[in-house]
């Protein structure tokens, strides 16, 4: 009776080890799965950063609202003209017609061509429109007035967007020129607006402006 009574409790003891073993395998196979916590991981910061804000955008292309008018394609567009010096270059460009015309009667195409880092001011045919017929076909017949007021519009060195914001700079005329702005507007001597600006040629920065600059 003892050894039957001593087996039944051996059983009992096996029986309460044995369950309790079972159940959390049970619940470590069926339910881990339900029970999963989403994952919190946070973004990957090299992903998050790739979109640039516009804070940090680099301005080293052409901007303005004349910049529209520019052939997509051609000798005249931006392309085209970044692979020509800054006088051929603007003779591909039918905006710059006048200033081309000018530039041939002042016998300037080759210096402008042959120059090296400079910054051209260019205005656009409707600049030298405000300017009265008559006398405008006078600076035009006058080659040392027009040699005077087309050099006042280049400076000796290349000009990014940046040094332009509150600037003073000598001219080929040896005159000096004024700049003030920001962002994409830009304004010379306090009356000629940049129109379409940072445009590159292959010897020159150009600016287009909407105003004749004209020396004192």
């Amino acid at each position: 009776m003892n050894s039957l009574r001593m087996r039944r409790g051996a059983i009992a003891v096996a029986a309460a080890v044995v369950l309790p073993l079972s159940l959390v395998a049970c619940s470590d196979s069926g339910g881990s799965t339900d029970a999963a916590a989403p994952s919190t991981a946070p973004a990957d910061p090299a992903t998050a950063s790739e979109a640039p804000t516009e804070d940090a955008k680099p301005m080293d292309g052409p901007f303005g609202p004349a910049c529209s008018g520019v052939p997509q394609d051609g000798a005249g567009s931006f392309d085209g003209m970044a692979k020509d010096p800054v006088a051929t270059a603007a003779s591909n460009n039918p905006a710059l017609s006048t200033l081309v015309t000018a530039v041939k009667k002042a016998g300037l195409v080759d210096t402008l061509n042959n120059a090296e880092n400079i910054t051209v001011f260019a205005p656009t045919n409707d600049a030298f429109a405000k300017i009265p017929k008559a006398d405008l076909d006078k600076v035009l017949a006058d080659k040392a007035t027009l040699t005077k007021i087309l050099t006042y519009h280049v400076v000796g060195q290349k000009l990014a967007p940046k040094q332009l914001e509150s600037g003073s700079f000598e001219t080929l005329q040896k005159g000096m020129i004024t700049t003030v702005g920001s962002a994409e507007a830009y304004t010379v001597n306090d009356t000629s607006k940049v129109v379409c600006g940072n445009v590159k040629t292959a010897n020159a920065n150009v600016y287009i402006v909407d105003t004749v600059l004209m020396p004192k």
